[in-house]
């Protein structure tokens, strides 16, 4: 990969063939999970991140809450996800993203990490595994190469709105 950066008033980057099949695979997953029917997904950690409680020790409050912003925030989501999908080279190569387009990779990209964060049990101790062989490496591989590609966009597009100022 080659982090993004700042061309104009768009970000750019590089992704090689292997980070954009690895890429598409999670987006596919996360659509899974946001367009399951919310009964199939009831009590789903992962879906708890995503869509945390409105409130934390209310249950009504919290099943109110639910009933009145979920389908907006998965509709949100799996729009952001699609804007990721569309502008993501699936062959691997240049990602070129507006302003727009870099919010919706923003919001992804966290929801990816919370996702798969949920999944292996990160914590605040875990750290980079030193070999990646194994599938829990390789697990933690992905979702540290995952926090350096979110932290590469935050940057690139941090240093364009300091530019404007």
């Amino acid at each position: 990969m080659r982090p993004f950066r700042r061309k104009r008033d768009d970000v750019v980057a590089r992704l090689e063939p292997a980070e954009a099949g690895v890429l598409g695979l999670l987006l596919d997953q996360l659509e899974q999970l946001l367009t399951a029917d919310a009964d199939d997904v009831d009590g789903d950690p992962v879906m708890a991140r995503l869509l945390p409680a409105g409130h934390r020790t209310d249950p009504e409050i919290a099943a109110d809450y639910r009933d009145l912003t979920e389908s907006a925030l998965r509709a949100g989501k799996t729009d952001d996800l699609a804007a990721v999908r569309a502008s993501l080279p699936a062959g691997g190569g240049e990602v070129r993203l507006d302003p727009d387009q870099a919010g919706a990779w923003l919001r992804t990209t966290n929801d990816l990490r919370l996702a798969l964060g949920e999944r292996i049990g990160v914590t605040e101790e875990t750290e980079p595994p030193e070999d990646p062989t194994g599938e829990e490496g390789q697990q933690l591989a992905v979702y540290y190469w995952l926090t350096a590609l979110q932290g590469s966009l935050v940057d690139a597009v941090a240093a364009g709105r300091a530019g404007r100022r």
